[in-house]
């Protein structure tokens, strides 16, 4: 059984090595990021919050990233998932859906209508536990650079 912690500050040597994972997967490279997320992570006033997935040994399996935006043309806010890894090991145990149903009862006991979160198109393993939630949306997303 998956058990879902919030990150603390002493979750750094369990994290890290997950967040390198997820920025492998998406060919990022974890640098200038890493510090910065973490104390974003550890800092009570950000808006960011975290999670990792543990097996009943506490071995960390996996990491969730996610905060609270505004949705002006509904007037609601929502909770916007970032970041959602397994690493390979887990994959297959759950770790996503505990994930979703983790922030999805966060958004609940915090009044939020909605989350939402987005991934890449060719992404067909989280795509698939993705859709028994919900159906994509048809929006397009763009990153313009500065």
């Amino acid at each position: 059984m998956v058990q879902i912690t919030q990150i603390t500050p002493n979750d750094r040597a369990d994290w890290e090595p997950l967040f390198r994972g997820y920025c492998t997967f998406y060919k990022s490279a974890p640098e200038p990021a890493l510090d910065t997320v973490w104390d974003w992570l550890c800092d009570e006033h950000s808006a960011l919050r975290g999670a990792l997935a543990r097996a009943p040994d506490g071995t960390a399996l996996g990491l969730v990233h996610w905060e609270v935006i505004l949705r002006p043309l509904k007037g609601q806010r929502l909770c916007y998932i970032h970041d959602l890894f397994a690493s390979p090991e887990a994959r297959g145990q759950g770790v996503g859906r505990a994930f979703i149903e983790h922030v999805q009862d966060a958004a609940r006991k915090g009044g939020i209508e909605a989350v939402r979160l987005a991934t890449q198109e060719g992404n067909a393993t989280a795509r698939k536990l993705y859709d028994r939630f919900a159906p994509a949306s048809d929006f397009i997303l763009y990153t313009f650079p500065l």
